[in-house]
């Protein structure tokens, strides 16, 4: 005869969370093909997914490790330590009708007018610019990302004592912060994710009725278990640790922010954006957006971090405390950095968002030669064409976060946002060919929704 003992964990608190990533996201396999150096991780069904364990290491890193140990568990040495109380599922994706693909379905891509696209989907060039202006030996890469606007399923189960238990609660706030990402690049503008839809149940063990729903609630996400129970009120949090940055800006006329190719008519064309629209619970796939990559804008406000940071101490040419790049307080500071022998890295503490909006841009060809200065014709390889976007009169937001804590430094606040200030004024023109007039905005910007003085 078996007997089975009394536990403390009598109460199971449910949850089943739709999320939608508001930006492009890059949840990576941790493998590359002949097309790209990073493929994003996909499940039986060759769909994009979330493992869990990306899931749950993100919140835990958001709780803080030592806080966090009380559930999530820890092992210290070979006999202290104890299991987590928290299980993540993987987030699976959802289709044009907003219902959730869980199990085998090989034909899910195939029937499906939204899951379609996914069948190839977009990669993201990358190319590290050093502070002279060129590519960084090396820093020419690309990975493959996720649409923006895709959306995903995923369900959380904590064992408790506590019918109302406060760390469940906690969890599930991480899961509601404006801080929250998923994937790499988060602090390059991929990653954002909005809780779309939330519910959540708990269950006594201790009462039959409950026990018996709980042993025949299904582990699929679609599980009839969820039809019973209300949405919960869903409120995106601000976290009092970062402060909000909004860029309003207007482009003056032309701006490029490349994709890298080029076609039948120019060298060189602007990268496109592609989103998931969903109206009525239903999903569409828009293509040729603009997109203007926070990379972009990230790489320009780090160039000139450094030269701000430097003019407000009073480093100039010479001297040996005028530094560029990683070496730079502020950049470090701000922008994280990594040893050249790469014992030491620390991430960022700026968290960027692209920009993918709807908005009617002309698109112009500029025509370039570089003259011979003796003979006065064209330098043989000089003559290119480039596709420029023309967007006078539109208006673009892109929001910045900023841990408080980079701006413990002296004078890193007052550099960083001087840079904000450039940008608004036309001083720090964004994309390429900027030395030929392209990328100059003007504009605003606040922070925490008050004017930046």
């Amino acid at each position: 005869m078996t007997t089975i003992k009394a536990t403390k964990y009598k109460f199971r608190h449910l949850a089943r969370v739709i999320i939608e990533a508001k930006t492009p996201t890059a949840v990576g396999s941790g493998e590359k093909d002949i097309t790209t150096d990073s493929l994003v991780a996909t499940d039986v069904n060759g769909l994009p997914y979330i493992p869990g364990t990306s899931l749950a290491g993100v919140v835990r890193s958001m709780i803080g490790e030592e806080e966090s140990k009380q559930f999530f568990g820890y092992q210290e040495g070979s006999k202290k330590g104890w299991g987590s109380e928290i299980v993540f599922t993987e987030a699976k994706i959802l289709n044009s009708a907003g219902e959730i693909i869980d199990g085998l379905d090989l034909e899910a891509i195939e029937k499906d007018p939204l899951l379609m696209n996914y069948k190839e989907l977009p990669i993201r060039q990358h190319v590290n610019i050093t502070d002279k202006g060129v590519a960084k030996d090396g820093g020419k890469f690309d990975e493959q990302i996720v649409f923006a606007g895709t959306r995903f399923c995923f369900e959380l189960e904590m064992v408790s004592g506590e019918e109302e238990d406060k760390n469940f609660k906690t969890i599930l706030s991480q899961l509601l912060n404006n801080t929250f990402r998923i994937g790499s690049g988060t602090r390059k503008g991929f990653g954002e994710v909005e809780v779309i839809d939330l519910k959540k149940r708990t269950l006594n063990l201790e009462k039959s009725d409950e026990l018996e729903i709980y042993l025949d609630k299904s582990s699929a996400l679609n599980s009839i278990f969820w039809d019973k129970v209300d949405f919960e009120t869903i409120k995106t949090q601000a976290h009092s640790d970062w402060i909000k940055y909004k860029l309003n800006l207007q482009p003056e006329d032309f701006f490029l922010f490349g994709s890298g190719f080029g076609d039948d008519e120019a060298d060189m064309t602007p990268v496109r954006g592609k989103k998931v629209f969903w109206t009525n619970g239903k999903g569409v796939l828009e293509d040729n957006l603009v997109l203007i990559p926070a990379t972009s804008v990230k790489g320009a406000l780090s160039h000139r971090v450094a030269f701000h940071y430097n003019k407000l101490k009073g480093y100039y040419v010479g001297n040996d405390k005028a530094k560029t790049g990683c070496e730079n307080d502020a950049v470090k500071a701000l922008f994280g950095y990594e040893s050249q022998d790469e014992k030491i890295q620390k991430r960022g503490n700026l968290i960027f968002s692209d920009i993918i909006e709807q908005k009617e841009t002309e698109e112009k060809l500029l025509n370039h030669v570089s003259i011979d200065r003796f003979t006065g014709g064209a330098i043989e390889g000089a003559l290119f064409t480039e596709k420029t976007s023309f967007g006078r009169d539109l208006t673009f937001e892109m929001s910045i976060l900023a841990k408080k804590e980079a701006f413990k430094g002296d004078k890193v606040e007052e550099a960083f946002e001087n840079a904000l200030k450039d940008i608004c004024s036309g001083m720090l023109p964004l994309g390429g060919g900027v030395n030929r007039g392209n990328g100059v905005f003007k504009g605003s910007v606040t922070k925490n929704g008050e004017p930046l003085q």
